[in-house]
């Protein structure tokens, strides 16, 4: 990672890079790697973020976003006293690291450090702009829902959407969407904001939050024809015109039992039901160790004992006027998951409507299509898409083929077989997306 990161003092473009949860700096290597190839050290400066690596990401968007607020403002000032001037800026954020790098670009704008600044690229991969709460049902999406925030200190809170952020009343993936927040307008300064989402296999973040959509086209890729971009097939779904419904085939007969598989397979269930268990409960064990870590952090920080001066960074958080009352009482966001699609009519489920957010429900009710329902999103995540869809982004849709794990391979977050696929989707983003 080191040969990749920093530039020489001719370099006028800063590209931060900012890792996920549970991540570390070299999780970036390949977007780093890939950005040196295409620009040398006189073109562009690269800085790959580090005060957040391991459990440190535990410790909530907020204060993630000010560590790299810092060390952006600290190295743009390493470059100014060695002789340099950087004129041009671009942010990337991969999974949490994506919402981490928009609270940063708040407090970047709100600061008016981006006021000398010419705000080039925003690209986000694989990350949860709606969050990860599961709209499906089933036990294991509740079992996800309930285990999720409880096992990742604040960040898995803000994850999940039950958190109040701060004085305002509601999440903090609502705030970061406000349109009147800081952290749209400092969005609102790029000149492109892309994302790349995964259209299947992504266990962390899912289709719908990636790609801020409202329905999910893929949930059966057996039943639609995938356009490409030219060049970069068969990954890379075209922006435009993503698929085509396929044409459906006559049904076929259920298989009946085959004692032969089910042989084949005994090792591995086997073993699944001792090691997994086992798993589970070291990761538990891990979790309330790291959590009760992570409250001891955010305490040192919010008393200033962290070595970041917490006052320079407690900005208002809206740019206009603060607001004397949220507007509206958003459900609880279990409520608002009791099914995995939205109904068509208010009746549908017996929701009352007297509220901003039941509003919101009802509105999309009557908006949904048979053939593409609406999912059982909660009143706060529809605000976030339709505000986020206003301000503009470059979707793409990424289809990896050769590995189960997409959410790692869409960056190539190590050097593992099947994820080569992920090297067509940087070599889109570094030759094709990105602004120069």
């Amino acid at each position: 990672m080191a040969e990749y990161n920093g530039g020489t003092t001719e370099a006028d473009h800063l590209v931060v890079l900012v890792h996920g949860l549970w991540g570390n700096p070299e999780h970036m290597g390949s977007i780093a790697k890939k950005l040196r190839e295409q620009y040398p050290p006189d073109q562009v400066y690269i800085l790959v973020a580090k005060r957040n690596s391991g459990s440190f990401t535990y410790d909530g968007v907020e204060l993630g976003g000010e560590r790299v607020c810092v060390e952006i403002e600290e190295e743009l000032e390493l470059i100014k006293s060695r002789g340099g001037r950087i004129n041009k800026l671009s942010v990337v954020g991969y999974s949490l690291g994506g919402l981490v790098a928009r609270y940063a670009i708040g407090l970047l704008h709100a600061r008016g450090v981006l006021d000398d600044l010419e705000c080039m690229n925003f690209t986000a991969f694989a990350s949860p702009f709606l969050g990860v709460r599961s709209p499906l049902r089933g036990w294991r999406s509740q079992l996800f829902n309930v285990l999720g925030p409880r096992t990742l200190s604040i960040s898995g809170k803000q994850l999940f959407g039950l958190d109040k952020f701060r004085d305002t009343g509601k999440p903090l993936i609502a705030v970061l969407a406000d349109p009147k927040s800081i952290f749209m307008s400092g969005l609102a300064r790029f000149k492109r904001r892309t994302l790349y989402a995964n259209v299947t296999n992504d266990r962390s973040t899912p289709y719908f939050t990636s790609a801020i959509d409202k329905t999910d086209p893929f949930t059966d890729l057996s039943k639609i024809k995938a356009n490409y971009v030219r060049g970069y097939e068969p990954v890379l779904l075209d922006p435009e015109n993503p698929l085509v419904p396929m044409t459906p085939g006559p049904e076929k007969e259920p298989e009946g039992f085959d004692l032969r598989d089910f042989v084949g397979r005994l090792p591995t269930i086997l073993t699944l039901s001792v090691v997994l268990p086992l798993g589970i409960v070291a990761f538990l064990a891990n979790a309330v160790v790291q959590t009760a870590r992570s409250s001891k952090r955010v305490k040192m920080h919010e008393s200033g004992l962290a070595g970041i001066p917490v006052e320079r960074f407690r900005v208002n958080l809206w740019m206009n006027e603060i607001r004397q009352a949220v507007e509206g009482a958003y459900e609880d966001l279990g409520s608002a998951q009791r099914q995995e699609y939205l109904g068509q009519s208010a009746d549908s489920d017996g929701e009352e409507t007297d509220s901003s957010g039941e509003q919101i429900l009802a509105l999309e009710r009557k908006q949904t299509h048979p053939d593409q329902p609406t999912l059982a999103l909660a009143p706060y995540q529809f605000s976030a898409i339709q505000a986020l869809d206003e301000l503009g982004f470059r979707k793409y849709r990424v289809w990896i083929h050769d590995h189960g794990h997409t959410h790692a391979a869409i960056i190539v977050r190590s050097d593992k077989k099947g994820f080569e696929e992920g090297h067509v989707v940087l070599n889109h983003w570094v030759k094709d997306e990105f602004l120069i």
